[in-house]
């Protein structure tokens, strides 16, 4: 308050003087503060195109890129374009998963461009893996004190936005995620205005003072509609419906098939709740039957919260204007004491394999990367922590992999990252049942582990987890 007060007396003693306007620029507004639904007084972007736009990054710059189903996709060929004709170098591209090409990563731009994944998409992986692109290992919830402590300054933000409304307010639509605490420490902000992304509520408000320069990108959202279930995410979304979830849960879903299928076996539930870093179709189809209702929860009772979503036009049209979902800041969703506040949270993510002591690789397939830490071990440590005591922490995968091999092993892969370790540990749930490793020692969870193992390799498990222990697994 002081410097506010300090701040308010400066504009008072120079109202009047020819200086007055300088007060009043974005960089003064942001002295005092950033905060993007406040209005900056006489500050207005200006219309141009994609290139014109892009035209602003120089050699050296960081840049952010929205994610998800919010990545400008008029914008970044214009970026990559941009960047091949002037002979930009070394521009440094932060962002979390992005839909599209992702041509900054293409080998043709190495040394003008090198991005730098926070959580990894596909059009990512091969020049990470490649080494021509970074990765930066991190909790989601955590992303956005990477901006606020300034160990990323982006130069350039290039954001997806709905339209304004009468009082000049876009919103960020479908990603909120990291996408505010970017645009709060971003020095110039590019808007694809794109009359397609839907409305939403919460933090994506952004007024449109505070954009630099505004491109209309009016281009379809990625359609991601729900994949045919297997047989075998189907049994794993019953046992987990019929015997973990409880009416009246808060639930979180990761990305995938089996989080699907648990959603599509909850139909005879009762007043669930969702608080989600991000949600799907899925979500949908509860709430129009009922079930989904929000009654129960403590943080924003009666209403969805989340910060990301993706999925099917189904889905953007029910967010569309609609004030039963909210879109926050990853790092207030993904918070776990704001997570622990909801009753019976129940946290279900996938994983990639699982070795004989609970420790699990979700991020990785040996040493390459395929995505990244997300939401998982925020979720499952407020799952575990919630003030109730009635939280589960489920992790879900199916036994074996395309070429039957089991994901429970007896040690992971060589250079497999461990995204979520023995201790975060609760339930493992697989076609063949659940195991619930919480409080139990090495042998109990081998034996645990082995039960809900594929059956054809439950016996070299056994043998391994001897040689691995020097004792037999045992349930007491």
């Amino acid at each position: 308050m002081t410097f506010l007060r300090h701040f308010i007396r400066l504009q008072q003693q120079h109202q009047k003087s020819q200086w007055m306007p300088l007060m009043m620029n974005r960089c003064q507004f942001h002295s005092y503060t950033n905060e993007p639904t406040h209005p900056i007084p006489g500050r207005h972007p200006k219309m141009m195109t994609a290139d014109e736009a892009v035209s602003v990054v120089k050699s050296g710059d960081h840049v952010f890129i929205h994610g998800a189903a919010a990545t400008p996709r008029a914008l970044v060929p214009a970026l990559a374009e941009h960047g091949k004709k002037n002979k930009l170098k070394d521009v440094r591209v932060h962002h979390i998963h992005t839909e599209g090409a992702g041509e900054y990563n293409a080998p043709e731009f190495e040394g003008i461009f090198r991005s730098n994944s926070l959580f990894t998409g596909a059009n990512s992986r091969e020049a990470i893996n490649s080494g021509r692109a970074d990765f930066t290992p991190i909790f989601l919830g955590e992303i956005p004190k990477l901006f606020y402590r300034g160990i990323i300054q982006p130069d350039v933000a290039m954001v997806s936005i709905s339209p304004a409304d009468e009082h000049g307010y876009h919103s960020l639509g479908t990603s909120c995620d990291v996408a505010r605490a970017a645009l709060m420490h971003s020095k110039h902000i590019i808007g694809q205005v794109n009359k397609h992304m839907p409305r939403t509520f919460g933090h994506s408000i952004v007024h449109t003072s505070h954009f630099d320069s505004l491109v209309d990108g009016p281009i379809p959202l990625p359609d991601h509609a729900p994949k045919n279930l297997t047989d075998t995410e189907k049994k794993i979304g019953q046992l987990i419906a019929a015997n973990l979830v409880e009416d009246g849960a808060t639930m979180q879903m990761g990305i995938g098939a089996i989080p699907d299928a648990v959603l599509a076996d909850l139909v005879n539930h009762k007043n669930l709740g969702i608080h989600s870093e991000m949600f799907s179709d899925g979500v949908v189809d509860l709430c129009n039957k009922g079930v989904i209702t929000n009654s129960e929860k403590k943080l924003q009772t009666g209403r969805i919260t989340a910060s990301f979503l993706i999925g099917s036009k189904k889905l953007y049209q029910f967010v569309d204007n609609n004030p039963f979902v909210v879109m926050m800041g990853i790092d207030y969703v993904n918070d776990e004491f704001n997570i622990a506040q909801n009753p019976k949270v129940t946290a279900i993510n996938s994983c990639i394999e699982v070795d004989i002591l609970g420790q699990v690789c979700a991020d990785s397939i040996g040493t390459r990367v395929y995505s990244g830490f997300g939401g998982q071990v925020d979720f499952l440590r407020g799952a575990a922590k919630g003030l109730d005591g009635k939280g589960k922490a489920i992790l879900a995968m199916s036994s074996v992999t395309r070429k039957n091999e089991s994901k429970i092993c007896i040690n992971l892969k060589p250079g497999a990252s461990i995204v979520t370790t023995r201790a975060h540990m609760h339930y493992l749930v697989t076609e063949y049942g659940i195991a619930h490793l919480f409080g139990k020692n090495y042998r109990q969870r081998a034996h645990a582990l082995i039960q809900i193992a594929h059956p054809d390799h439950r016996e070299a498990l056994e043998r391994g987890a001897f040689e691995r222990l020097k004792c037999m697994p045992s349930p007491d």
